[in-house]
């Protein structure tokens, strides 16, 4: 059964360190995701249904809304330690300007990089920090996060030629009617939309609605209010407040085993194990015990 060893959260997104050995259905962030193999045999992630290997040489990067999933390596026997950052591209923005278009759907140019050896012994450092301390200074542990991902995506430090890439990439369009369709989603986390009739309320068929949706995000309606489930999921989960039941009910699943389901395809791991591994730093760097 995957588990979690370490998982981090705050103004930065969040850095998890997990103990994989099952897959992950198809699903998406609006983070800047980057995976790393920590430990283990090699595995493999489907990044728009192209197989990428995750290996000790290679990393697999992830833009902010494309779809993905684990495929793990085949065994079930085999566990997998993958080292998981979930970037705020705000955060990235402020940090190092240069790098603040990561939150562009094009912001990596292919999904599988070659690692070198600074950036395989940076993520190792983190990793060894996630398995063995009990806690990380905030500065610390943002500055090996910001390390990881330049020498990962940009080993040269070539800001100019990151720039330009920014600048020349195509962005997805924006619709006013599907901007709707998005709020509409995020006020209604609870239910279960009917397509049609959002589709509808945005003056479209559903044919127009899903192929518009798509254009516009990179994702289906469905996965994008799945995202939005999970991410209240796990603010709801960090805060400690709220139990798990209530969580369920609330996010409109009709039992807490259905919730759990969700959670761990998603995540590959269970949400009170969330809530029991997660560390919280609060928006100034301070860690909330």
């Amino acid at each position: 059964m995957s588990s979690a060893i370490k998982i981090y959260q705050g103004r930065f997104g969040r850095v998890a360190l997990l103990d994989m050995d099952a897959p992950l259905v198809h699903h998406a962030h609006h983070h800047c995701h980057l995976l790393i193999k920590a430990a283990g045999p090699d595995t493999f992630f489907a990044v728009h249904d192209e197989m990428q290997p995750l290996s000790g040489e290679t990393a697999v990067l992830v833009n902010p809304w494309e779809p993905h999933a684990y495929k793990h390596n085949g065994n079930s026997e085999q566990h997998t330690v993958i080292l998981a950052m979930y970037i705020e591209p705000d955060w990235l923005a402020h940090i190092q300007h240069p790098l603040g278009g990561s939150g562009h759907p094009q912001f990596f140019p292919q999904p599988c990089v070659r690692t070198s050896a600074h950036a395989r012994k940076l993520s190792e450092e983190l990793a060894l920090e996630m398995w063995w301390s009990d806690s990380i200074a905030s500065g610390r542990l943002e500055g090996l996060l910001c390390e990881v991902m330049i020498a990962v995506i940009d080993p040269d430090r070539s800001w100019a030629d990151l720039s330009r890439q920014m600048e020349f990439a195509s962005r997805r369009p924006s619709d006013p009617r599907i901007r709707k369709a998005i709020a509409w989603l995020r006020d209604n986390t609870g239910g279960e939309p009917d397509m049609n009739r959002l589709a509808e309320h945005c003056g479209l068929s559903r044919a127009h609605f899903f192929a518009l949706f798509h254009r516009c995000t990179g994702v289906t309606p469905n996965v994008y209010l799945n995202v939005l489930r999970m991410e209240r999921a796990i603010s709801d989960l960090a805060s400690g407040k709220t139990s798990l039941t209530d969580i369920s009910y609330d996010l409109g699943f009709s039992a807490p085993a259905h919730f759990t389901r969700f959670f761990r395809q998603h995540l590959g791991i269970t949400p009170s194990e969330y809530r029991r591994v997660v560390e919280l730093y609060d928006d100034h760097g301070e860690v909330l015990i």
